[in-house]
């Protein structure tokens, strides 16, 4: 049986910290109401002396772990090989930046670093002695819309594989099972004029396959209001979904790479009142992860699209795990 832990992520505070409303402290506090044992921080986000952990930092989460009972279990690498102007990082470059972050990962505590695909395969493989040694496994986020077998992550599937090292594996994003179209997006284009009849179109056409390009030509000429081609970019993009007899496949998918799995990203874009998300099938997968021998932290991660805050959405995604797994 999985021995599923239940966290969260600060970055679903990220829209009351950008606002000044949360400082550091409020964000872990906020998630140990929650009911989250554990917390991810996303170094470039809120830790002021970024790459670096200073003593006052460091000071300021152990006092934090007293206060609250919780502390950071897992850390999220910044992978970004667009920060010249000029050109892309290179493999080298992403190299050494995600050696900086494991430094940094070591120093916290966390045992997990969520590293991004911007890491190439090549460059993953050359980091696994330096996971090695700062004793902090490395795994691949599988974002939307990369799925756990997918072409991409086979590549990375065969550098574990072909290491053998046990610092390095994977981090499943749950939006990669999505089945249903994005409702905050959804509920923007009708708020911009669209017309539900034209979504629908879209995600008919999305769910069949179609090009984003016919997609677009259709609905322009059945008339859909200009908006509609954000929503429509999305489902095409990093909230793209599937029709729901897909999910067994996913799933099957997810089972291949389960050996190699650190971490899991409860990915989520909205939760009702009786904490549904309309477009993850949450009471499938949780399931499914019931019956394995998963031994990690499932970290709520709140997608803010609505420009709201986190706060109520990760108090209800919490309470929904722990209302599907039985706790």
């Amino acid at each position: 049986m999985s021995k599923i832990k239940l966290g969260a992520t600060l970055f679903c505070y990220g829209t009351e910290y950008a606002r000044y409303q949360y400082d550091f402290e409020e964000c872990v506090k906020q998630a140990a109401l929650a009911g989250a044992e554990g917390y991810e921080i996303v170094g470039t986000q809120m830790m002021p002396s970024y790459p670096n952990v200073s003593d006052e930092f460091l000071g300021l989460v152990k006092r934090l772990k007293d206060t609250y009972g919780i502390g950071p279990v897992g850390y999220g690498a910044n992978n970004d090989k667009g920060m010249r102007p000029d050109r892309n990082l290179t493999d080298d470059e992403m190299l050494a930046d995600a050696i900086l972050d494991l430094k940094a990962a070591n120093r916290l505590g966390c045992k997990v670093m969520r590293a991004q695909c911007m890491l190439s395969p090549a460059a993953f493989e050359r980091l696994a002695p330096y996971a090695e040694l700062f004793d902090v496994k490395v795994g691949i986020e599988i974002h939307n819309p990369e799925t756990p077998m997918s072409p991409l992550m086979q590549e990375y599937l065969k550098v574990i594989r072909r290491t053998g090292s046990k610092y390095l594996g994977f981090v499943p994003d749950f939006g990669c099972f999505a089945v249903a179209p994005n409702k905050p997006k959804w509920d923007r284009a009708l708020a911009l004029g669209v017309k539900e009849e034209h979504l629908q179109m879209a995600a008919d056409m999305r769910y069949a396959g179609r090009p984003i390009e016919e997609a677009q030509e259709k609905l322009l000429a059945a008339g859909a209001h200009p908006a509609i081609m954000e929503a429509l970019q999305g489902m095409y993009g990093f909230v793209q979904f599937r029709p729901k007899e897909a999910l067994s496949g996913l799933l099957e998918e997810l089972s291949e790479i389960l050996p190699y799995c650190f971490e899991m990203h409860g990915k989520f874009h909205y939760l009702s009142e009786d904490c549904v998300e309309p477009s993850i099938p949450y009471p499938e997968i949780l399931e499914f992860l019931k019956g394995t021998d998963f031994d990690g932290y499932l970290i709520s991660e709140y997608e803010d699209e609505m420009y709201c805050g986190g706060t109520l959405f990760t108090q209800r995604h919490l309470e929904m795990e722990r209302r599907i797994l039985g706790r």
